[in-house]
């Protein structure tokens, strides 16, 4: 029996791990007030609308991968890159001696945002030419399913 997830199927569940960790991560980040951290124009106002956008881009982002549809590959690409690009960014903040996210749990929810990121970017990858023009998912034998 065959229990290797599907690529799409894979790509959607990196996909909404990778995005949990970054929410996880914004939570905390309220915690540590990174809108003093990285000087965000407006403080915790200036913060807040950073997020809103920031996440109602990954929710849209995820919208496609579960939709199948052609744009969820640069969405998960997309998606991956923030998750490791969040945890750069702020590992390099820590060898500079930023106190910011030393706590356990603070440094776990970096660590799986850049190791989901990895996954999700390598899947997104591999996932090249596998979705049908229509711009609707591929069923089995490459051609387009009835579901949008």
């Amino acid at each position: 029996m065959d229990t290797k997830a599907p690529p799409r199927a894979a790509m959607e569940h990196l996909y909404f791990g990778t995005a949990l960790a970054l929410v996880l991560h914004q939570i905390d980040a309220a915690f540590w007030h990174e809108w003093d951290m990285f000087a965000v124009p407006g403080g915790i106002q200036g913060f807040l609308v950073f997020n809103l956008v920031a996440v109602g881009a990954v929710l849209w982002g995820y919208r496609s991968v579960t939709l199948g549809l052609r744009s969820a590959r640069r969405w998960s690409m997309g998606c991956g890159a923030l998750g490791i690009g969040t945890a750069a960014l702020h590992t390099a903040f820590a060898v500079a001696g930023h106190p910011a996210f030393g706590l356990p749990l603070s440094m776990l929810t970096l660590l799986l945002c850049f190791a989901l990121g990895v996954a999700l970017v390598a899947v997104a990858y591999r996932r090249t030419g596998r979705d049908h023009p229509s711009g609707r998912r591929s069923d089995a034998t490459g051609r387009p399913s009835s579901q949008p």
